[in-house]
């Protein structure tokens, strides 16, 4: 029998054995599992994955078996079984460790998984050229080419993965003017200071709920930095089994937020938040970075929850769109901050808000999940846009860009008339009709 290429979930069952053996096999995960709802297929729960994960660790199973690479594959890594599991099994550390294993397993010449290596380690480990790759990306969306293209049709000849994914860069396009400058004030030397993530993605397509975010802050009285160079979370890295790049990554983010006064580490997605605190873990075994990486994680807050650390500014009426919000699986299961995002729009004078059903669902996001399982992908958001549908909402509100993008591409695509944005983003707004930004200045 093949040997476990690393050793990597061998290591993490021997350091989670007793939290791996406390799954009895209850099943109560199951139903709070979307792939398991869509499939029916045991391997496709966290009980039927976490067995072959056991079988890969205890030698087995082969760790190049078509069962460990599929099921483990078509994992959303949601982390919605830990809230369920009554026994406290820390799934999203095995699920990592497991996608390690099947990285290092995987045939070379597969071409999906060569783009996919390429990428992650030529490009998104690399500022410069992540920073050009999102340049180029923007240029091409503010053009109005991936509008155009999705309005010929002419991608789905090609296929529909490519069509879903012009659409998801369709989908980050602001549809609204927003303002351009940060209010008075900003410089006051007594003002409480914290320190802002800006993401990858979220700067490099969602410029906009950052400057929104930076403004939210200022109104409510706190100093903000962003520092210069902090990079990738690290996120796609660990999600893709490359761990090794993902702590590589974490040592540079470690550096450049580190301080010695203990501010507040904000950011405004749920996936980035939810790896920023995940640091501790992933460097644990790191002599030189382990005390670091925890004091590191300890200060990281979604901006829902630095907004709950005092009143927040009330904000005015908006209009009179109904809003519903869809809650980020990574600010849910990961930061436990889903609740502090929706209470963003608490702020708002006047909402129209209506709840919708399966808010605690995952939309089938999941990083680049959407482009590795598209059917799989697909039938979850189906369940996702026909619950937002029953809602008649205009607006949808969620706390992460990826889930932003997903949402509002198949939106897109179903021609559903939903607006999908982060809740930060109407809280600037009605701040802005407030008058809260009435003497600002050019920032």
């Amino acid at each position: 029998m093949t040997p476990l290429a690393s050793g990597n979930l061998q290591a993490t069952f021997a350091l989670a054995e007793q939290k791996l053996l406390a799954c009895v096999h209850c099943g109560l995960c199951l139903e709070a599992c979307p792939t398991y709802v869509i499939t029916g297929n045991e391997n496709d729960g966290p009980r039927g994955r976490i067995y072959l994960m056991r079988s890969v660790a205890e030698g087995r199973l082969e760790n190049t078996s078509s069962a460990f690479s599929k099921h483990i594959g078509r994992c959303l890594g949601c982390r919605a079984c830990e809230q369920a599991c009554p026994a406290g099994v820390e799934y999203g550390q095995l699920l990592e460790a497991s996608r390690e294993e099947l990285n290092s397993a995987q045939p070379k010449n597969d071409l999906t998984n060569r783009v996919l290596r390429f990428a992650l380690k030529h490009v998104w480990l690399s500022k410069p050229r992540l920073t050009l790759f999102f340049t180029l990306s923007r240029l091409f969306r503010d053009l109005g080419l991936p509008r155009l293209l999705l309005k010929t049709r002419v991608l789905r000849l090609v296929s529909e993965r490519a069509e879903f994914a012009m659409a998801l860069l369709e989908s980050s396009r602001p549809v609204k003017n927003e303002p351009n400058f940060l209010p008075a004030g900003q410089t006051d030397p007594d003002a409480p200071r914290v320190l802002m993530f800006m993401g990858c993605v979220g700067e490099g397509l969602f410029a906009r709920v950052n400057r929104a975010t930076q403004r939210v802050l200022h109104a409510n009285g706190y100093s903000v930095e962003a520092p210069t160079d902090q990079v990738c979370c690290g996120a796609l890295h660990a999600h893709a089994g490359d761990l090794e790049g993902a702590r590589n990554l974490a040592r540079k983010n470690i550096a450049a937020l580190e301080n010695t006064n203990g501010e507040t580490i904000v950011t405004n997605a749920g996936g980035c938040g939810a790896m920023l605190e995940s640091y501790g873990h992933l460097l644990a075994n790191d002599a030189a970075w382990s005390a670091r990486a925890l004091e590191f994680s300890a200060r990281v807050k979604d901006i829902g929850q630095k907004l709950k650390d005092k009143v927040a500014a009330q904000g005015s009426e908006i209009g009179s769109e109904v809003i519903t919000y869809d809650s980020s699986c990574h600010l849910l299961y990961g930061q436990h901050a889903a609740d502090a995002s929706r209470e963003i729009l608490q702020q708002i004078s006047g909402l129209r808000f209506v709840a919708l059903e399966g808010s605690e669902r995952c939309c089938g996001a999941a990083g680049i999940y959407n482009l590795m399982q598209p059917e799989l992908s697909g039938e979850v958001l189906r369940e996702k846009l026909k619950n937002v549908a029953a809602t008649n909402a205009d607006v949808l509100a969620t706390g992460n860009p990826g889930c932003q993008m997903h949402i509002g591409a198949g939106a897109k695509l179903a021609g559903m008339k939903v607006r999908v944005c982060h809740p930060v983003e109407l809280l600037d707004e009605s701040y802005e009709r407030a008058g809260l930004y009435a003497n600002g200045e050019g920032s």
